[in-house]
């Protein structure tokens, strides 16, 4: 018999059951309930081995560890090619501004991938959107690979933009299938590092120039990976979208009928009927069920409501200007101040700021599952009523660590410090990055765990609006002010201000979360709410 034909040897249980109010949730143990640091499981799952938080832990991190790996390619594929601006300036004889747009362009594709794609999941499932889309994605690598006019690469980038648009919603959807909500923290983080080191690929595309390589080479490598990994998710990713069904617990003192497992219509206690796990053959079907409830062209406008929603609201302005102001800071300056004196580094060189990005991030993962064990202990203190504040204090750290950061970038850049001094800045800021990008999202979607779709694609769209925004006159910005002032001063202002909305949050959460269940839009939302959704 083969692993996924086999029968789970248990079934978990619980009674937990969020409150009237979203984002407050009763984890009370009850006789019988599997429990994990000392709470209830929640989301209830379904007396059904293909309940997908009935999976096991393997099956659940690798379908993760491929969603994170695309996300990682994704991006990678997105930003690499930015290092190539200017021979592409030459090539075809066009303006630097010009050659920039194959990067604005598939960017704002990217983003806007998600307006569709999400909705489709939801539509005809989460596995066959997948595969699909990472077949446009090795679709519009290789016609870069081949690209030979500006028209014709241009329109290769903006198809591998748009397929690999899902990969930044998806890992956040399947961590709300398949996990519970105290794994829910560090599983966000993990893909939050992968996103995060996508923002790496212009240095090996850099270093792959610089070998004497050609600009091609950059995108059959990275054809090869994603060819790799829709391999992995055809054999890996089941569908992860579940219509699981609330049924009335039988109680501990049952009749002999139940021993028995005989079914009376006229009982409504009886045990339920457990069904046989899917054979792992029948699981790798790449079409899904489609969801007759879902209304895919009202989803679209829906979703935007979600900009109303300070705790979503929040999430889209961390990433968008974490990224905008951090990593595009940081990635359009430092080549220019590194390669001119008194540095005078090469231009190969000018990418290794990259590796204080990587060690702020490698020095935050171990931090990761913080917000998972404060939000238990904090849970447990409060007699098991689960608030979806409680994972906040983890941050506190971070919200001053990473403003720091900024401000010594800027002086470094403003005083022509030591280059030591940049990596400092860099590092302190991305290690503050990745407390914002992966708990913000959490708290989110703790706080509003219904229609958690629409939220991401409210979140995609306006972080990169945000972050786009923020970049795209940057430079004219610290021309006209000077690094210090535009850096230290105005970003690091801006950052400072976003991040102490954690006090905020932290102080009256609850009664915000309060205030937005009276509301209109709270009525609206709890209105579509599908039972297919997993939450």
């Amino acid at each position: 018999m083969s692993p996924a034909a086999a029968q789970p040897r248990h079934l978990v249980h619980s009674h937990a059951h969020e409150e009237d109010l979203p984002g407050t949730v009763n984890l009370r143990a009850a006789e019988g309930d599997d429990t994990a640091l000392g709470q209830a499981l929640y989301p209830v799952p379904a007396e059904d081995p293909n309940d997908p938080l009935q999976w096991s832990n393997t099956k659940k991190s690798l379908i993760l560890l491929v969603c994170s790996l695309y996300s990682f390619l994704g991006n990678s594929a997105l930003l690499g090619p930015s290092v190539y601006i200017g021979l592409y300036s030459e090539l075809w004889g066009i303006t630097p501004t010009k050659a920039s747009d194959l990067i604005s362009y598939p960017n704002l594709a990217f983003g806007f991938g998600s307006l569709l794609l999400v909705p489709l999941y939801l539509k005809i499932g989460r596995r066959p959107v997948m595969l699909g889309s990472m077949v446009l994605f090795c679709a519009g690598l290789i016609g870069a690979s081949q690209a030979n006019s500006f028209g014709g690469l241009m329109a290769a980038r903006i198809i591998h933009g748009f397929g690999s648009g899902v990969c930044e919603a998806l890992p956040v959807q399947l961590v709300n299938d398949i996990f519970f909500l105290h794994e829910r923290g560090k599983r966000i983080g993990y893909y939050t590092v992968c996103l995060c080191l996508g923002s790496t690929g212009p240095l090996y595309a850099g270093y792959m120039l610089a070998g004497g390589y050609s600009w091609r080479l950059f995108f059959y490598v990275v054809f090869a990976f994603a060819m790799a990994l829709l391999i992995a998710a055809f054999f890996i990713v089941e569908e992860t979208s579940y219509k699981r069904q609330k049924v009335p617990s039988a109680p501990a003192s049952s009749s002999g009928s139940q021993e028995k497992g005989i079914s009376d219509a006229s009982h409504t206690e009886v045990a339920p009927v457990i069904p046989t796990r899917k054979s792992y053959i029948s699981t790798l079907k790449p079409w899904s069920s489609i969801n007759h409830e879902s209304e895919f062209w009202i989803m679209i406008p829906r979703s935007f409501t979600y900009f109303l929603v300070p705790q979503v609201l929040w999430v889209i302005t961390s990433f968008g200007i974490y990224i905008g102001l951090g990593a595009l800071a940081f990635n359009y300056t430092f080549p220019l101040k590194i390669t001119a004196p008194p540095y005078n580094w090469s231009v190969t060189n000018s990418g290794l700021i990259t590796i204080a990005s990587l060690l702020g991030y490698l020095l935050a993962i171990p931090f990761l599952g913080s917000s998972d064990r404060l939000g238990a202990y904090l849970t447990r203190k409060n007699n098991g009523i689960r608030e979806a504040e409680m994972r906040l204090g983890v941050m506190l750290p971070a919200m001053l660590i990473a403003p720091c950061g900024i401000i010594l970038y800027g002086l470094a850049a403003e005083k022509e410090l030591h280059w030591i001094a940049y990596f400092f800045g860099v590092g302190l800021d991305q290690w503050g990055s990745l407390f914002y990008f992966s708990f913000t999202l959490a708290y989110a979607v703790d706080s509003y765990q219904s229609n958690t779709s629409e939220m991401l694609i409210a979140m995609n769209l306006g972080k990169q609006a945000i972050s786009f925004g923020m970049g795209i006159y940057l430079l004219d910005w610290i021309l006209e002010r000077g690094f210090a002032v535009t850096i230290s001063g105005i970003f690091a202002a801006i950052l400072l201000a976003n991040n102490l909305m954690l006090i905020v949050f932290m102080l009256w959460g609850k009664k915000i979360r309060i205030f937005m269940s009276k509301t209109w839009l709270a009525r609206l939302h709890r209105g579509t709410i599908k039972s297919v959704e997993v939450a």
